[in-house]
């Protein structure tokens, strides 16, 4: 993209260079039209002014060589003052003072010699003061060049930073959205694995289990493997692109049906509901506490299959929501696949609600206690 721009830029200056030899040439050859003895130092002149403007091309690599010859090339050619002119801006734009000042001289003295050659008259004079104005006009137009591009340089590179911050922001989305799945599909998983497992652990190990029986289990064990599917795949399919999940979704108002579940699994659960006015809960809120009950239940069958599970659920606008999980701690039984991840992956979801998690062993229980917040309706 930048190189159009840096060719018409070039050709710019090509233009401002020949500009000038165009207007001293047509003098110069209007004088010899009056002066034939004048064509000598009239060819010397347009040949000069032609060296300079090859010089030019040298003005990036070699700025204050190609400043300086040109100038001197000023001395003898009135033609030359155009790409000597460029030239010197080029080098001002470089803001190298080191450079500039012995240059800026230097144009001058041969400004000074080219004025003086023909004897000192008024219109030297006129000629030297014009010259040294413009000279110190070019200065200015230089600096000026340089500050603009170094807005613009500035400007491209906010632009960029702002597109890197952008990009980042994209990625750091992403990454968020493949966890937010990543703890949507754990929780749901795990719950239905569960109980599959426990399911299945009973059809193998029981002896005492008649047709109809075994036919119920197999039965649940058909319908939880189904409810994984569908589940999964509303997770999957319920999680947008920005990131917020859509409805429907599980929440506080579930946790029953789920309760219902499990028991009808196998697992022993005792229940204290004491939350009050849970329809003004708010909605992610009361998603969380569900997932939070699933993934409790869910870690007392893995690490304590078979015993007796006593849930708490206690809590109103403006005093928080409080969940609280126990179960018997099982002695000498081997961890599980994925051991402690639950407890992980309950942490951040708390984090994520804002709440607070705790959990000990007490008295030979195993104790989950979760706070999440519920602020009171202004």
């Amino acid at each position: 993209m930048n190189r159009p721009l840096d060719r018409r830029a070039s050709a710019v200056r090509y233009v401002c260079a020949v500009l000038p030899m165009l207007f001293h040439g047509t003098i110069l050859i209007w004088v010899v039209s009056r002066s034939p003895d004048r064509i000598v130092p009239t060819v010397v002149d347009i040949s000069l002014g032609i060296a300079g403007l090859v010089l030019m091309r040298w003005r990036r690599r070699l700025p204050w060589q190609t400043a300086l010859a040109t100038a001197l090339l000023t001395s003898f050619s009135t033609t030359a003052t155009g790409p000597a002119q460029v030239a010197y801006v080029s080098l001002v734009t470089h803001r190298r003072w080191r450079w500039t000042l012995p240059v800026a001289a230097a144009s001058w003295l041969c400004l000074l010699v080219n004025s003086v050659r023909y004897g000192l008259s008024q219109a030297a004079v006129v000629t030297l003061v014009t010259g040294t104005a413009i000279l110190g006009g070019l200065t200015l137009f230089g600096l000026y060049l340089r500050g603009v591009r170094d807005l613009e340089a500035s400007r491209r590179e906010a632009a960029r930073a702002a597109e890197r911050e952008r990009l980042r922001q994209i990625e750091q989305a992403k990454l968020a959205e493949q966890a937010k799945i990543a703890q949507e599909m754990h929780d749901v998983l795990a719950h239905r694995m569960s109980l599959l497992s426990m399911l299945a652990g009973g059809l193998a190990y029981r002896k005492d289990l008649g047709p109809e029986e075994t036919r119920e289990i197999a039965l649940a064990i058909q319908e939880n493997a189904h409810r994984s599917l569908n589940e999964l795949r509303a997770v999957l399919g319920t999680l947008r692109r920005d990131g917020e999940l859509e409805a429907p979704q599980p929440g506080l108002e579930h946790v029953g049906a789920l309760f219902e579940e499990v028991r009808a699994a196998g697992q022993r659960v005792e229940v204290v509901d004491t939350v009050e006015d849970r329809e003004s809960l708010p909605t992610q809120t009361g998603r969380h506490a569900y997932r939070i009950v699933q993934e409790a239940l869910t870690n007392a069958r893995k690490h304590a299959p078979g015993s007796r599970v006593a849930a708490e659920l206690d809590g109103r606008p403006g005093k928080g929501l409080r969940i609280r999980v126990s179960n018997p701690v099982s002695h000498g039984r081997p961890a599980s696949p994925g051991g402690g991840l639950g407890l992980v992956g309950l942490a951040e979801r708390t984090r994520m609600a804002g709440g607070t998690l705790g959990h000990a062993v007490r008295q030979g229980h195993f104790v989950l206690d979760v706070r999440l917040p519920w602020e009171a309706d202004p």
